[in-house]
């Protein structure tokens, strides 16, 4: 799939390319693994990774933990149209709610868009509740995940 956007410099070298899709693939990967992978030395691997992640394009490393074993098997995405003058406040609460695991403002007439885990249905209206008091929302409760969160195609 090419494209016409700007890559990241460190993009553009095909080494590093291949130590993101290494990481990407197995997060857990070593870097005397990875060194042996890409035929360079283990510190020189461990310096292009440190690099990586000073650029911003390494932003952390994540475990993903099924919501569902937690005891969270309902999730719901929840627009929220703000009341004016709201913006901060509706961005706070979703901040202070360890249920609410995403929050993005969007453009249209909704302002955000914020994914909610919940153990049960019963609970989605004190969730609902806090933020009808400072405007609208409109629920969607997923039924099923065809494709789950996935990486961005890499470079080359």
């Amino acid at each position: 799939m090419k494209n016409n956007l700007h890559i990241a410099e460190p993009l553009q070298d095909a080494r590093n390319v291949e130590l993101l899709r290494l990481l990407r693939d197995d997060p857990r990967i070593s870097v005397s693994e990875m060194a042996r992978r890409v035929g360079m030395s283990a510190p020189a691997v461990r310096e292009r990774v440190q690099r990586l992640e000073e650029a911003g394009i390494i932003k952390g490393y994540r475990l993903e933990i099924d919501a569902r074993a937690l005891g969270f098997p309902l999730a719901t995405f929840v627009r929220v149209r703000p009341m004016p003058g709201m913006l901060p406040k509706i961005a706070e609460l979703a901040a202070s709610l360890p249920q609410v695991v995403e929050c993005h403002r969007i453009t249209g007439e909704d302002c955000f868009i914020l994914k909610v885990h919940l153990d049960s249905l019963d609970n989605l209206d004190k969730i609902l509740d806090q933020f009808l008091v400072y405007g609208q929302t409109t629920t969607s409760i997923v039924q099923s995940t065809p494709v789950p969160p996935r990486h961005l195609p890499l470079p080359g």
